[in-house]
């Protein structure tokens, strides 16, 4: 039985089929049941939807009667009855309620072409107000506001995968009744702007910023403040950069809703781990897939690329530049003469974005020194660092990214292809190598490179591209002399990523002397050593530099 109460309230068999539901109270009581799926409604509540204040003295027989009734309309095990009152016993998603907030939550973690597909097929449920046949406006107004929300959220899905007509046309059939409603204005607003309408996107935003005032006696809120500058401006709407990924993301589902949820509930996260773990693609794919505001409380998310910084007091003016805050006059407040630091959180108080700050290692000092003064400064604002050491700023959380997942020595071979790092090696092996096929006498080898390279995604990524001129088994039988091995990363990517000894090297050089001195001095113990052991080789007072290297994930 599927049930509707997205507008008028329609019963229908699974083949289709609708079910006859007569009378005005049968609908009723069959509406606050489908209210509340899953739970016992209770003998008062239901009494109250029916009669009101004009129920019968014997209203809990008159009840007792109508389920009865439904009960043969729908079914005698569709309603179950309880000491407490009556429940609705029907299949999870058999209500196109339930089915419309299982596509929500869906679209919130996939990439904008998907989300507006999924957003679509849930507003499309809607057939007119929800619980029309049941005077409930309490249930009716949530149900709304849902509804509101998607409509926000598919327009928003719609901008950014550049279709603004479509996102005009979905808001425009809203503003009128929502006047005060600003995140659907906004969207308004943006699309127009989108579609070349400047005049018609400004004139929106004045009638919003008069109603605001008018009505409830505020002025317009953070997004709306920022769109108004950008449409004076004349520059594209925007509420991202993060870039998109010509590569297949392989495996870190679980690392995904780690960080998504450290992220919930801190304002600083820091990705920590050695070059080559993916700590950047984990950061950019986490933001991209971000849930909705009720979970992390952003509308914007930006990336702030530290890679190509050569000076500390460079930080502060790269994130300027990408979050495009100039010296202008903000809150009434003059900011020309303020510092760059100063100027960026007075230009971020009041928006909720998400900062992606990537490779933060070679200037960790003055990057902690902006996250510091950001995360006190702009309330709405949550950091997502990536970097080979912490920031050491108060409150940061750390998540250190693990290797990918490896085979284990035993795994049969279907096992083996599951493996997160196997199915990297082969999807990036069938792009540098057309035609390959991960071949049952060639997953063994498959397996040992990727246990040989520690599951590290770079690794895997540089040793792919050698299927050119080798079998598997030749790259394993090769794979002790990987620094001479792993030299084929792509041209277009930063020095440092091209090669696995660039990789090492880069680290290598943000050591001081004590630090380097410890490492060369580590690398006699093969597979690990206790701390004892270390001392007695490298000297009691080794133990801070351990800390360093520990930190900066080099041991």
């Amino acid at each position: 039985m599927q049930l509707s109460i997205l507008g008028r309230l329609e019963v229908r068999r699974a083949d289709g089929t609708a079910v006859p539901v007569s009378g005005q109270r049968l609908r009723t009581l069959l509406a606050a049941l489908a209210a509340r799926p899953g739970q016992v409604v209770s003998t008062e509540r239901l009494i109250d939807a029916l009669w009101g204040e004009s129920a019968p003295a014997n209203a809990a027989n008159a009840l007792q009667a109508l389920v009865y009734r439904l009960r043969g309309a729908i079914g005698r095990d569709a309603v179950e009855a309880d000491p407490a009152g009556y429940r609705l016993a029907v299949e999870p998603g058999a209500i196109d309620s339930e089915r419309f907030a299982r596509l929500v939550d869906e679209a919130r973690g996939a990439a904008p072409a998907v989300a507006r597909v999924l957003l679509k097929e849930a507003l499309a449920l809607w057939r007119g107000p929800a619980l029309a046949d049941l005077d409930d406006p309490a249930a009716s107004a949530r149900l709304d506001e849902a509804r509101l929300v998607a409509v926000e959220e598919y327009a928003a899905a719609c901008l950014a995968d550049r279709d603004p007509a479509e996102a005009l046309s979905v808001t425009a059939r809203e503003v009128d009744r929502y006047p005060l409603r600003e995140g659907l204005q906004a969207r308004h607003i943006a699309a127009l702007h989108a579609l070349g309408r400047q005049a018609d996107a400004l004139r929106w935003y004045d009638r919003t910023r008069r109603a605001l005032a008018d009505e409830l006696g505020v002025d317009p809120s953070g997004e709306l403040a920022l769109l108004h500058t950008q449409l004076l401006r004349g520059r594209p709407v925007r509420d991202s950069n993060l870039p998109a990924q010509l590569t297949s993301f392989v495996g870190r589902d679980a690392d995904i809703a780690a960080v998504t949820a450290l992220a919930g509930a801190h304002r600083l996260v820091t990705l920590t781990g050695p070059g080559g773990a993916g700590k950047t693609r984990l950061a950019i794919e986490t933001a991209a897939r971000r849930p909705g505001p009720d979970a992390w409380p952003v509308d914007e998310a930006w990336l702030v690329e530290l890679a190509p910084v050569g000076e500390p007091d460079e930080v502060v003016r790269t994130a300027l530049a990408v979050l495009d805050v100039r010296d202008l006059v903000l809150a009434g407040r003059g900011m020309g003469a303020a510092g760059p630091t100063s100027r960026l959180v007075e230009a971020l108080a009041d928006r909720r974005l998400l900062l992606i700050l990537d490779n933060c290692e070679h200037v960790i000092a003055a990057a902690a020194d902006l996250v510091a003064a950001v995360v006190a400064g702009c309330p709405g604002v949550r950091v997502l660092a990536t970097s080979r050491e912490p920031l050491g700023v108060p409150g940061e959380m750390l998540y250190p990214v693990p290797p990918l997942q490896l085979p284990a020595e035993r795994d049969r071979p279907e096992d083996i292809r599951r493996s997160d790092a196997v199915r990297l090696f082969t999807d990036r092996a069938a792009a540098v190598a057309p035609g390959f096929r991960l071949e049952d006498e060639d997953v063994p080898a498959v397996a040992q490179i990727c246990r040989r390279l520690d599951g590290i995604p770079l690794a895997i990524e540089l040793a792919a591209p050698r299927l050119r001129v080798m079998r598997p088994r030749q790259i394993a039988d090769r794979i002790d002399d990987r620094f001479r091995l792993l030299t084929t990363g792509p041209r277009t990517v930063l020095p440092r990523h091209q090669t696995l000894r660039a990789v090492v090297d880069w680290s290598w050089e943000l050591l001081d002397e004590p630090e380097r001195a410890l490492a060369a001095r580590l690398s006699v113990f093969a597979g690990g050593a206790a701390l004892e052991s270390v001392e007695a080789v490298c000297g009691a007072d080794a133990l801070d530099a351990i800390a360093a290297l520990v930190d900066k994930s080099l041991v």
